[in-house]
């Protein structure tokens, strides 16, 4: 199958304005593009790329003064399969963990581990373990959290999610991803495009973020937000945490007055 996704993002900036942009697909899904991705901006402005430390593929421009917008466009060819389950994939000890996964298992800006650690251990800490365990998290995270829009809030922890019980998509993730490294199973926050394909359409089309667990030998997915494997994923960017796959990080004052994103499976 083939999907089309693409946004579009405006901003009214009072000086120029440099601006970091992850609003490409992440270079693992570079095979699967038919032609090329295209980022623009109006009014048109030099940009240049580069890799993250998270392999994530990044922008860099300087937004000028006045009304700005990024817009972006690709097709993409996709297995029409959804996330696969892999219920024997089992918890390696941590002495066994590669070196480079470590960091994982750490707190992070919007992954508070050390306020949640005891409650971690508690709940899931006497079952099972490797995927099972994961999944149990998952169920905890998506029926404890309320998701609406309204309930966003761009400075909100894990703990403050489980206190609070209300969120949007990166919320879940945050919660789910901390409890797994509270109880030694590295965890990293993902975000990109997921359509309503193979589902009924959830309203209006945004980003989504999700997470990956480090089991036997390989990453797998999970998403404690909609709790139940997806068909369309295309990951944009990994890391610790929101922080470090914002889609736009602006280094001065801007105000955002346009956000649109769109992700659709081309019929054929």
């Amino acid at each position: 199958m083939q999907i089309s996704a693409g946004c579009r993002i405006e901003y009214d900036c009072p000086q120029p304005t440099p601006m970091l942009l992850m609003v490409s697909p992440h270079p693992s899904r570079a095979v699967d593009l038919i032609g090329p991705h295209e980022i623009t901006t109006d009014p048109p402005v030099p940009s240049r790329h580069y890799h993250d430390s998270f392999g994530n593929f990044c922008t860099r421009v300087v937004a000028p003064a006045g009304h700005f917008t990024i817009a972006t466009r690709l097709l993409i060819a996709d297995s029409g399969h959804p996330d696969p389950v892999v219920p024997a994939a089992w918890q390696r000890p941590i002495q066994d963990l590669p070196d480079d996964l470590l960091i994982y298992l750490l707190g992070s800006r919007y992954c508070d581990t050390d306020r949640l650690s005891d409650f971690a251990w508690a709940t899931f800490g006497q079952g099972p373990t490797g995927w099972h365990r994961v999944q149990a998290i998952c169920d905890f995270v998506h029926n404890h959290i309320t998701f609406g829009y309204e309930h966003a809030r761009p400075t909100r922890e894990a703990s403050e999610a489980l206190a609070e019980g209300k969120g949007v998509c990166r919320d879940y993730a945050h919660l789910a991803v901390t409890l797994c490294r509270c109880v030694n199973i590295p965890a990293r926050y993902c975000t990109g495009y997921l359509g309503d394909i193979g589902v009924p359409p959830a309203g209006p089309m945004d980003f989504a973020a999700w997470f990956e667990v480090y089991l036997d030998d390989r990453w797998h997915t999970f998403d404690a937000r909609n709790n139940t494997p997806r068909i369309g994923r295309i990951l944009m960017a990994r890391g610790r945490d929101a922080t470090d796959v914002a889609i736009v990080t602006s280094f001065g004052p801007c105000t955002l007055t346009g956000f649109a994103v769109m992700t659709d499976e081309v019929p054929g």
